[in-house]
């Protein structure tokens, strides 16, 4: 019983580890969505963050709801 209340306190904390990981990633491609419209309308510049970032946050996804486990088995 206590392996299974620390398996579901790891994958509370990987998920909130996720969730602010999105958040951060959200707010980030937000602005730079943002200033590319603005200073650049006719260069979409900001794609390269928005897929070089997406990609690492995949993977996260991935790790948080533990398909990744796997690998460490």
């Amino acid at each position: 019983m206590g392996e299974d209340n620390e398996s579901t306190e790891r994958a509370r904390r990987r998920l909130r580890g996720f969730i602010i990981h999105l958040m951060i990633y959200f707010a980030a491609m937000a602005v730079l969505l943002l200033v590319n419209f603005i200073f650049a309308p006719d260069r979409p510049w900001s794609l390269l963050p928005l897929v070089g970032w997406g990609a690492p946050l995949a993977l996260h996804a991935a790790w948080a709801m533990g398909l990744l486990d796997v690998l460490r088995k």
